[in-house]
């Protein structure tokens, strides 16, 4: 070990001088590699070591740049610092564990303040902290690691692994081998720092825009001048709206209120909304018509938003783009968001969403939610929310006592240890998880940040209006605290730090969407006494919500295709694109259960302008909780839970083996849809 903290000073001494300049090209020939393992081979004289050895010098090699040094260097570096015995291999992981906590911690609770004026409601947003806010302090960590070359120290002595041979070593694997796996997978790519930059600033961008993308519901108006909702309802497009369509089913005047959202969303995706509309309570407006009014005088000389949206869309790609050639293993941001981020491939998760939306469930259900509402169905019944207990409460009256009992973050702060242990955990470990979560107010809807490192804490946020937390934000936060429980467990009870979080997004969100299902018991309102048609029409509605989601996945997966075909494009031509790939997905797999032609609806979602390429992990996560809930269902929850989280970021089908004994897939949800269906009629 001493030979490699010389040879890192060494390395850090060349950084600071004249090599910045060196070209950045790969030197080392296939005939060096093989002359270097050979010889590494012979020194170490042991052959179990001699395939790590291969792999390990040939992973160095194929990112070992000329400003890293000669061909002798690499050499050298090889031989003097790989280490073949296993409990000095285990010495150096702890260091490299117990030091990537730190500054992965220390990099993300920076990261967390530099944004807290962009995601917190705390009044206009200075110019400058969107600077701020961009600046990304862990952007040249992946740099820094390759020239103190403990990058290299890395790939030569834990060499990354395909997701292919993980697989195939899933049931082999011990938990440490897992650990160097995923310690491995930090190096399989070389970005450069100002590029890593560049995508969070385009990310951050895009998220400022969608935040700050707001509609004043009160101020539309129907053919009649008519207008149905309250003045000053000001809702974030399009989580804000969606939520409010979903919650108009049983109130007065749905079907109106709901076709002037569905209007309002439909102007937002061919982006012919007026831009005199957006943010502000100035002028009325017709969405359905498209007609500005400034009291009773019209305005004809608006101007719509000029394809805005879709120039974020833009920038998101072409800086992905700019990422890929230095991506040999995942050479497009459709194989980094699908088979690296996701672990599951892109055609596997096509083939899983587009089997279960061809399934004939799915017009039963269709069908079962037509009765259900007494008429046809139209497009925007895709969000159809009547299957919950909570389709049978008034929002108002919700709204009312989630306002008076938690009028402030602090208030919904201090009753989360009491909603931890009424899901199943103990009084001591509710308060132990609540502890390292704090609740912010939201700007925008509402997330969850995760903490990197033991001793700091998890966010929660969540929007709070004025008069209090009404029961969108309630809804959100339980959804949010579902996420912060498993990040909390995941952090401080893993047994490495490596295997911290879960295998992907996907899983997270199925333990937020199991919260989110409970948020009227935990707020403690009597719900119907028929616990198995309760169960069924729970049941229906996971499966509503997948098929809802789906479509959006694809969209986001079909225009990311489109995109890469179609390099250079503009804003305008992307509209269109997106345009055309809703209407595809529509026609094919809702126009048949819903109803409508060439419906764009399914490209509304903000997720497609400011997380991009992440759609997938909801229906997933759909999939994922119905399995796992279906397993716990006579089961304590909690424990349960804890012990499926505690597996860590394994890969995918691997956690879930463990977990319920199946892998992912849709068919158990269009089994127990069947079952509920019969059991309803």
């Amino acid at each position: 070990m001493k030979k490699f903290i010389a040879i890192t000073a060494m390395a850090l001494t060349l950084c600071a001088c004249g090599n910045r300049s060196a070209e950045n090209t790969l030197i080392i020939s296939e005939k060096q590699i093989n002359e270097v393992a050979n010889e590494l081979k012979t020194k170490v004289n042991n052959p179990a070591s001699n395939s790590k050895i291969e792999k390990g010098v040939k992973q160095v090699a194929s990112l070992w740049q000329s400003k890293d040094g000669t061909a002798a260097d690499f050499r050298l570096y090889c031989l003097e610092n790989f280490i073949a015995d296993s409990a000095e291999l285990y010495s150096a992981f702890k260091v490299i564990e117990s030091n990537f906590e730190i500054i992965g911690g220390y990099n993300n609770a920076m990261t967390v303040r530099l944004l807290e004026p962009l995601h917190l409601d705390k009044g206009d947003i200075h110019p400058l902290n969107e600077i701020f806010g961009a600046y990304s302090p862990a952007a040249h960590f992946t740099d820094d690691m390759f020239n103190n070359r403990i990058a290299f120290f890395v790939l030569l002595n834990f060499p990354a692994c395909t997701l292919r041979e993980k697989m195939d070593n899933m049931n082999v694997w011990t938990r440490r081998d897992w650990a160097y796996a995923r310690l491995a997978d930090m190096f399989v790519s070389r970005t450069p720092a100002l590029l890593l930059a560049n995508e969070t600033k385009a990310f951050t961008d895009a998220d400022t825009y969608i935040s700050e993308y707001n509609i004043y519901l009160g101020n539309l108006i129907d053919k009649n001048g008519k207008t149905f909702f309250d003045k000053g309802l000001k809702l974030n497009s399009h989580w804000g709206l969606r939520d409010e369509l979903k919650s108009d089913y049983p109130r007065e005047n749905a079907l109106e209120k709901q076709r002037l959202i569905y209007n309002v969303m439909k102007r937002i995706i061919d982006q012919t909304i007026p831009e005199c509309v957006i943010n502000s309570d100035k002028y009325l407006w017709n969405p359905e018509t498209n007609q500005v009014f400034d009291g009773e005088k019209e305005i004809t000389n608006f101007a719509s938003e000029p394809y805005t949206r879709y120039e974020y869309w833009l920038n998101n790609f072409r800086t992905e783009q700019a990422i890929d050639k230095y991506n040999p293993l995942y050479p497009t941001f459709i194989e980094r968001s699908y088979d690296c981020a996701m672990e599951l491939s892109q055609q596997e998760i096509e083939t899983l969403f587009t089997d279960f939306l061809s399934a004939p469930e799915i017009k039963q259900v269709a069908e079962f939610i037509s009765k259900r509402l007494g008429r046809d169905l139209e497009p925007f019944d895709i969000w159809y929310d009547g299957f919950k207990s909570r389709s049978t409460f008034n929002e108002d009256v919700l709204t009312a006592i989630i306002s008076k009992r938690y009028p402030d973050a602090a208030a919904f702060k201090s009753d989360m240890p009491r909603i931890i242990e009424d899901m199943g955990w103990t009084k001591e470990k509710a308060a132990y998880i609540a502890d390292k979560i704090v609740v912010d107010p939201a700007r925008g809807s509402g997330h969850a940040w995760q903490s990197e490192m033991k001793g700091d804490v998890a966010h929660l946020r969540t929007r709070i209006q004025p008069a209090g937390m009404d029961y969108k934000g309630y809804n959100i936060a339980i959804h949010e605290l579902g996420h912060n429980v498993e990040q909390t467990i995941t952090l401080y009870d893993i047994d490495y730090y490596f295997l911290r979080g879960i295998p992907n997004t996907a899983f997270t969100e199925a333990v937020a969407f199991m919260f989110q299902n409970n948020d009227l018991r935990l707020l403690g309102q009597k719900l119907p006494a028929d616990k198995e048609q309760e169960y069924a029409l729970a049941t229906l509605d996971n499966c509503w919500g997948a098929y809802e989601i789906m479509g959006v996945a694809l969209v986001d997966m079909y225009s990311w295709q489109w995109l890469y075909a179609h390099p250079d494009c503009t804003a305008k031509e992307l509209c269109a694109a997106v345009e055309n790939i809703a209407k595809d997905v529509w026609n094919k797999y809702y126009a048949p259960v819903l109803g409508g032609k060439d419906e764009t609806l399914l490209a509304i979602y903000s997720h497609l302008i400011c997380v991009p390429m992440y759609m997938a992990n909801y229906p997933v996560g759909h999939l994922i909780e119905f399995q796992v809930e279906e397993y716990c269902k006579d089961k304590n929850f909690a424990d349960e839970i804890t012990r499926m989280l505690l597996s860590g970021r394994v890969i995918p089908q691997k956690w879930m083996y463990d977990a319920v004994g199946s892998e992912i897939s849709g068919t158990p949800m269009l089994n127990a849809t069947r079952r509920a269906l019969e059991n309803l009629k």
